[in-house]
């Protein structure tokens, strides 16, 4: 208001000053003791224009013309005044334009792919119970963190079983930072997959679109949200920079095939996160990095969402994944390399397990505790066995019940044997 004031005040004394008078172009009944001029200035209001002109010397001491000095001067003040008011202008907009901010097509798409899809992902607090040594009391602490997603709106949350693995007890927050008790379903200990469930109001689960990750392209744009280093809700972005990787299950050691290499960011407490393609659609969980330091390398894994969906329908539905197995444990690749032969050595054939009915022979030692080495396994169905992830990747294309041919060096000799796969064994 200040600064309106000291306009009217500077217009009236400029006015009154040099005797100007300011009239309308269209105003005949006055135009005769006046010569035209130039508009002084124009207000941002275009239909308020007011012009300076001087009279003719003639009727400089007229008293009528003093009476239309006052008269002109008080009627523009006024003009002046109502036009401050009437038009919504302040002060420094008056004289500073600014544009408003405007974000590129592709900025839009992912801010809106973030603002869709958050609501989906949540934190999860890994619990570990504690006795102190002095009172023995026992209480909760947290061992970890990481990140999860909503499955269905039943209450099933998707995310990685090293990011639940050792718990006593299991938190999970939403994105509205309510806070809910989370029981196990079921997990994949070989997928590094796991299922919670979470006694939340339906109409605070937001389930994720499931994609596809069959048809993806290396140079795809993708999108990883999670919770890295207990910063909630991070999104960050990156391309699809390799198909069909191999990793191996930080808990069994079991290779987990077809994994997604990109290079978006991903840190300790992504675990368990969505990939999202550039359409929001899930097509990845992200599960591993690749950093000698621990930190992001630009070399990050996700487990593709066509091996989740069949691991998530079995654990929510039966608690637990059927797998086959041959039911033996072999010596590790290095070992078996050290021989000088190619295949799998079995150390242990428990009798009650397939590969221990069919008559397979385990490692042991003879009366002089000399070492008797047991079958090597060098092909399945006639797909060649040359380490151990050869064997797992085949297993996992069979069937529990299916009979498989296991071509097995036995001494000198090789022989066929007929074994019939079997359920894993539930793990505790």
């Amino acid at each position: 208001m200040a600064s309106c004031s000291h306009s009217l005040i500077s217009s009236s004394s400029f006015f009154s000053a040099n005797r100007a008078r300011a009239f309308s172009r269209s105003s005949p009944s006055i135009s005769s003791g006046f010569s035209l001029c130039k508009p002084l200035f124009t207000r941002r209001n275009p239909s308020i224009t007011v012009f300076a002109c001087r009279r003719s010397s003639s009727d400089e001491h007229s008293p009528s013309s003093k009476l239309l000095d006052t008269i002109f001067v008080a009627c523009t003040s006024a003009a002046l005044s109502l036009s401050l008011f009437l038009v919504d202008v302040d002060a420094a907009s008056a004289f500073v334009v600014t544009s408003p901010r405007k974000l590129q097509t592709d900025e839009l798409a992912t801010v809106r792919l973030f603002q869709e899809n958050t609501p989906s992902v949540v934190y999860i607090t890994n619990l570990a119970a504690r006795q102190d040594v002095f009172t023995l009391d026992v209480f909760e602490v947290p061992q970890g963190s990481g990140s999860g997603f909503v499955w269905d709106r039943d209450g099933n949350i998707v995310t990685n079983y090293h990011v639940i693995r050792g718990a006593s007890d299991l938190r999970v927050t939403l994105s509205d930072q309510s806070t809910y008790d989370a029981k196990v379903v079921g997990f994949d200990q070989d997928k590094d997959v796991a299922v919670l469930h979470i006694d939340a109001p339906k109409d605070k689960l937001r389930p994720i679109p499931i994609g596809v990750s069959a048809d993806l392209l290396v140079g795809q744009k993708v999108f990883a949200i999670g919770n890295p280093f207990g910063l909630d809700h991070t999104l960050t972005t990156g391309v699809i920079s390799g198909l069909r990787r191999e990793i191996n299950s930080a808990a069994t050691g079991r290779p987990i095939q077809d994994v997604i290499q990109t290079d978006a960011a991903i840190n300790p407490g992504n675990s368990g996160g969505p990939l999202l393609d550039s359409s929001g659609n899930l097509i990845g969980i992200n599960t591993a990095i690749y950093s000698p330091s621990g930190a992001s390398s630009g070399v990050g894994f996700s487990i593709p969402v066509d091996t989740v969906s069949g691991i998530v329908d079995q654990l929510v539905k039966f608690g637990k994944v059927t797998r086959p197995v041959l039911g033996i444990k072999f010596a590790p690749d290095q070992s078996v390399e050290q021989l000088g032969v190619s295949g799998v050595l079995v150390l242990d054939a428990p009798p009650n397990g397939p590969a221990g009915k069919a008559g397979l022979q385990s490692t042991k030692r003879d009366s002089y505790g000399r070492l008797v080495l047991g079958d090597i396994i060098t092909s399945v169905n006639g797909k060649k066995v040359s380490n151990g992830t050869d064997l797992y990747r085949i297993l996992d294309q069979c069937k529990v019940g299916e009979k498989v041919i296991v071509e097995v060096l036995r001494g000198d000799q090789k022989e066929k044997i007929p074994v019939i796969l079997e359920p894993k064994p539930d793990e505790s």
